[in-house]
């Protein structure tokens, strides 16, 4: 079974998170040829993906649809947030693989992707935070395809950040991850604020392009946190938001503090847009790319 057979709970089956029984609505059917046919694929080429690194419980409805999210930069990352599956570097020397960005051009055809999502480790070591990596992608991909990236805050450098702004990228997306109380502690490397500061300093890069966020609740956070952080997002001009409950991916991660309600997740989604986001998905098996291409085409088709 794949990594993520722990999150992807079969029919009769008990799935576990830390030794927790998860709630009945992360009961998900098994992966079909379909998508192991994908995983094959992609196991053959070496490319990585989020889906399989942060071990994504939707993958196999994802891939069913023709949705993933290709990782960039490797598969290693620079920080060490307390919730993250993805392997850390540790000290590690890192490289950036030139033929990266063909390779993923190679594979949006192949698979038939129509909306291609990249997203990448954290690469601190390098000068621009891997930000020239993000433009060879996306320069890469067919122009006929429309591209959503989900950057790392490249350290609050305002060029880097400005490179990305200035692709054609229809979406760009930076995680705040937590509340403000919690992120010091979760994200030891990254910062509250800075997080904000990506997400204003691309819209005023470039003011139409649709900015992204994402929240993991679970974490021990409060209602009123969580409005707070929503609040956040919006005046720092965030235009969709994705809100998931966080599932830790091994006893040595950060644990669970609480499995949220899904009419909890269904109050959040209102509170949302009453604030004026855009777009917005709310739900336990929601993460950060999850119905990416929905959500955007909502937008514009609204």
């Amino acid at each position: 079974m794949s990594p993520v057979a722990n999150y992807i709970v079969a029919e009769k089956k008990e799935d576990v998170c830390n030794g927790v029984g998860l709630p009945a609505w992360f009961k998900q059917p098994l992966a079909d040829e379909f998508s192991l046919s994908q995983l094959r694929l992609l196991k053959k080429t070496g490319q990585e993906t989020v889906c399989l690194q942060a071990r994504c419980p939707n993958l196999n409805s994802c891939f069913k649809n023709r949705q993933l999210t290709f990782m960039i930069l490797g598969g290693s990352c620079t920080r060490n947030c307390l919730f993250c599956a993805v392997p850390k570097a540790n000290g590690v020397k890192l490289e950036v693989d030139l033929a990266e960005p063909q390779r993923i051009s190679r594979l949006v055809e192949d698979l038939g992707i129509q909306y291609a999502v990249i997203t990448s480790v954290t690469r601190d070591d390098l000068a621009d935070g891997g930000a020239e990596q993000f433009v060879r992608v996306i320069e890469e991909i067919n122009p006929g395809v429309l591209v959503e990236i989900l950057i790392p805050d490249f350290m609050g450098q305002e060029n880097s950040i400005r490179k990305a702004a200035e692709s054609r990228a229809a979406v760009i997306a930076h995680n705040l991850e937590t509340v403000k109380r919690l992120s010091r502690m979760l994200r030891p490397q990254a910062d509250y604020r800075r997080s904000l500061n990506v997400l204003r300093s691309v819209k005023h890069y470039n003011p139409g392009t649709i900015t992204k966020s994402s929240l993991m609740l679970g974490l021990g956070e409060t209602r009123e946190e969580v409005i707070e952080a929503l609040a956040d997002l919006r005046r720092a001009g965030c235009g969709i938001l994705a809100l998931g409950q966080y599932l830790a991916p091994s006893p040595a991660h950060y644990p669970v503090k609480e499995f949220i309600a899904p009419e909890q997740f269904d109050e959040y989604a209102g509170l949302a847009r009453e604030i004026g986001f855009l777009a917005v998905a709310s739900g336990p098996l929601v993460r950060s790319s999850y119905k990416a291409e929905e959500l955007y085409r909502s937008i514009h088709n609204a």
